[in-house]
């Protein structure tokens, strides 16, 4: 979630570094969800089941969780994954991220159903090289799982939210400001300013986190790590294909400049259902301090959180942060009082829907 925006994000960095045939295979749950603390799940307690559907001439796969016993029509919420080639459950090689399939068992044990796609070119979904799909077409393929999820018998359709983590936070921003039917939206490491700002807040404080020796030596150099990401990405700017190689490196340049371009305070000024924005305090890829200016921009109910000890990828991270400790934080699930407070506010949120 590629080097210090040699390309676009450090989501990116680390991603590199580290409707038809559905219903094909109904899963049992695991006797138990990984210490999500919210206890013990029996194996009735969901099920799940291997979906696709269209979107733009390609088939994206995904899976459908469905809380077994609960009323039907549910509330539904559609998980959206960061940046870079990561599948339905947020994992790519190593980077094992796996918040949207923890999220989905919690959510089903609220009652609330959910679906959660491979990204284009990943996992089970078509369309060739990942690098080739633009920050639009998976606002697209986004827009189009919200639809499928809204035809399914067991969903509400009055009763969608769309939560998203990193990438996907600026997905549900840009759903919402289009208009799509959403209930509500949750923003986990979303943000109220344009790429190029988040990528300039993601080089300073990477540069923080490195070994005090290198930070000597950055300083010693007299290097300009501003400079550097502004000419960083002004080579993206200046490519004009899909992908394309920058340095060593082939890039999902279109995606870039898209993301680079996009302002999301436009969209969350149109946002007029409820939104919880959620940004850990030990946040390197998001600047915390733009839940302040998500908040100032939605023009609908917000909810604002900010944990203390929360990392980009959603655990606790003691002690000073640091991009090096992630390997050793996703050995351990996502953090449960995270959990816990996207799956209360969202069911509540969706229930009051349909009072």
């Amino acid at each position: 979630m590629r080097g210090v925006l040699a390309c676009a994000t450090l989501d990116s960095m680390m991603s590199t570094a580290l409707g038809g045939a559905e219903d094909q295979a109904a899963a049992r749950a695991p006797a138990t969800i990984a210490d999500d603390g919210r206890g013990p799940v029996a194996p009735a307690a969901f099920v799940e089941r291997d979906v696709s559907f269209d979107s733009g001439g390609l088939r994206l796969a995904g899976t459908l969780t469905l809380p077994v016993g609960a009323c039907v029509p549910s509330p539904a919420a559609l998980l959206l994954v960061g940046s870079g080639p990561l599948d339905r459950n947020e994992n790519y090689g190593f980077l094992r991220v796996d918040a949207t399939r923890q999220l989905a068992h919690a959510l089903a044990a609220a009652g609330i159903v959910s679906l959660r796609y491979d990204k284009r070119g990943v996992g089970g979904s078509e369309g060739g090289d990942w690098r080739a799909a633009g920050f639009f077409d998976a606002v697209d393929d986004a827009a189009a799982a919200r639809a499928f999820l809204a035809e399914r018998p067991e969903v509400d359709s009055m009763r969608i939210a769309a939560i998203g983590h990193s990438e996907g936070a600026f997905t549900a921003t840009a759903l919402a400001g289009r208009g799509e039917p959403l209930a509500a939206i949750v923003l986990l490491a979303g943000s109220a300013v344009p790429g190029t700002e988040v990528g300039r807040y993601q080089a300073a404080r990477f540069i923080t986190t490195l070994p005090k020796p290198i930070q000597t030596l950055v300083r010693l150099l007299r290097i300009d790590v501003d400079k550097r990401v502004a000419k960083s990405h002004a080579r993206v700017n200046a490519t004009t294909g899909d992908v394309a190689r920058v340095g060593l490196r082939r890039i999902n340049a279109r995606w870039t400049r898209e993301f680079l371009a996009y302002d999301p305070a436009v969209d969350l000024a149109r946002c007029r259902v409820p939104a919880l924005a959620l940004t850990g305090g030990k946040d390197l890829q998001i600047d915390p301090d733009q839940l302040d200016a998500i908040r100032a921009a939605v023009a609908g109910p917000i909810t604002i959180s900010r944990p203390a000890d929360l990392t980009h990828i959603l655990r606790r991270q003691p002690g000073r942060p640091s991009l090096l400790a992630y390997r050793k934080e996703l050995r351990r699930p996502v953090d449960p009082d995270l959990l816990a407070e996207v799956v209360d506010w969202t069911a509540e949120t969706l229930h009051a829907e349909a009072v």
